[in-house]
């Protein structure tokens, strides 16, 4: 079975354009991933293996 992507600010599931994955900007270890939503409002999100808190 796949793993469904979902926000890591909103915990949606990710099945609409618009969504971005990229890897932590402090740790590089963790993929964020965000939907177009929190991505125009700026929403925070909590890295997994590292704690880091963004956007900054």
């Amino acid at each position: 079975m796949e793993k469904k992507l979902t926000c890591n600010s909103c915990n949606v599931e990710l099945n609409e354009a618009g969504w971005v994955k990229f890897k932590c900007p402090d740790c590089g270890k963790s993929d964020i991933y965000r939907c177009r939503h929190c991505r125009s409002l700026g929403a925070k999100y909590t890295c997994s293996s590292c704690e880091f808190n963004g956007p900054n």
